[in-house]
């Protein structure tokens, strides 16, 4: 084998390394990237000798090292993050505001699950066994810690 296809499948290894680590998940190119590396290592020091094999491997050991830390250390996982901030919260349910009795009309369809205005809140409501379609009257019949469960007038 020569250099050149020595040099080829080290950096064949490196990039699909980097693959591994930046893109593709699985380990299969991650794999086959240490594979290739291998290889070249081993016929470093079945056609060049120890000296040739111990350069190619310390070579490779170092580059592989490099690698992991630049994409460590970079900013390159800033754009895998997610940066939203999930403004979303849980029904804050006191019984004085929203008493069982209170009344209100439905933003959306309850099926059984939506939205409804009660007493000037916005809140999530549950029906039991039962659809209620957009902009009826609805009624508390029941709060339990969060879930509000509502019935149609």
């Amino acid at each position: 084998m020569t250099w050149t296809a020595i040099i080829i499948l080290l950096i064949v290894g490196l990039l699909l390394i980097t693959l591994e680590i930046v893109v593709l998940p699985g380990a299969v190119a991650g794999i086959v990237g240490g594979v290739c590396m291998a290889v070249a290592v081993w016929q470093s020091y079945a056609v060049y000798g120890t000296v040739a094999g111990n350069i190619v491997l310390v070579l490779s050991v170092v580059a592989t090292i490099l690698l992991l830390v630049f994409f460590m250390r970079s900013k390159t996982w800033r754009f895998f993050g997610l940066k939203t901030e999930i403004d979303g919260k849980v029904n804050t349910v006191d019984e004085g505001v929203l008493p069982i009795g209170a009344r209100g009309k439905t933003l959306s369809r309850l099926a059984p699950t939506g939205k409804a205005s009660i007493n000037g809140q916005i809140v999530e409501v549950h029906t039991i066994n039962e659809f209620v379609d957009e902009n009826e009257e609805i009624e508390i019949i029941k709060i339990e810690g969060y879930k509000i469960t509502v019935r149609k007038l």
